[in-house]
């Protein structure tokens, strides 16, 4: 997807660079011709390896996953149709945590040392290798506030309005869809907003029951985004809260 609005609040004088790279890097990937069909729930990287690989995701949804030793979990972060991961694989000879796809996926993946020799070669995959990092660490750190700060109501908020601007950015759904599929079961959801999968459930019992969405079979139903919205606004950044694709037309407000 070559549509700017990806990258999120970019400097503007970046933006050509930026289209030019992701060009660059689907050719890359395409020309290493490593491309992978993925059952859901294989390990991608086991933690604390080191792993020679970065990823890009054609279709389906994984996850980056810390595990304790009495079995609680915790997803830290995951990604969707069309996003790059593992680009710390150019930088560091161990990966920390474990990724795992959470449904059926098909990958692109390309060795770091290829990849490194084009990012320090080519500044406009330079420039897109080095937004996704910084695109993470957005991510992460609106995932860590609603972790401390938010209610679990806003976070389940966030999360639903989270995944649908995303989608909405990268195609995989129009952007004004109120529905989209979603592999998640109720206790990976309690496992990445932090709460008990019973927890989930009576929150999900309420958010349906209240007409605002519902979970189904795997289907997130969206039925007053106007309203979800003002449930997860305190925890949006400023990028989502500006930005149709995760808040709707009425949903955007100025600060």
């Amino acid at each position: 997807m070559r549509d700017p609005a990806r990258f999120a609040h970019h400097r503007p004088d970046l933006e050509s660079s930026l289209l030019a790279g992701e060009d660059k890097l689907q050719q890359l990937m395409r020309d290493a011709g490593s491309r992978m069909d993925l059952p859901a729930g294989r390990v991608l990287i086991r933690a604390g390896t080191d792993h020679e690989f970065v990823y890009r995701l054609i279709s389906g949804w994984a996850c980056r996953t810390r595990s304790l030793s009495d079995g609680r979990d915790q997803l830290i972060l995951v990604f969707l149709p069309g996003e790059l991961f593992a680009v710390k694989s150019m930088f560091t000879s161990c990966h920390f945590d474990e990724v795992r796809t959470l449904s059926d996926a098909v990958l692109q993946r390309i060795h770091y040392k290829e990849l490194h020799r084009a990012f320090t070669t080519d500044v406009d995959l330079t420039n897109r290798c080095i937004w996704q990092v910084v695109e993470e660490e957005r991510r992460l750190h609106s995932w860590v506030f609603g972790l401390g700060q938010g209610s679990a109501e806003e976070r389940l908020a966030l999360l639903v309005i989270d995944f649908r601007g995303r989608l909405a950015l990268s195609g995989v759904i129009e952007r004004n869809a109120l529905t989209y599929r979603m592999p998640l079961t109720q206790a990976q959801l309690a496992d990445h907003i932090g709460i008990t999968a019973v927890h989930v459930n009576r929150i999900l019992k309420t958010f349906r029951e209240s007409g605002i969405f519902s979970i189904r079979e795997g289907e997130v139903v969206i039925t007053n985004l106007e309203e979800l919205t003002r449930r997860a606004y305190p925890l949006l950044d400023a990028y989502e809260r500006r930005t149709p694709e995760y808040v709707g037309m009425q949903g955007q407000r100025s600060e």
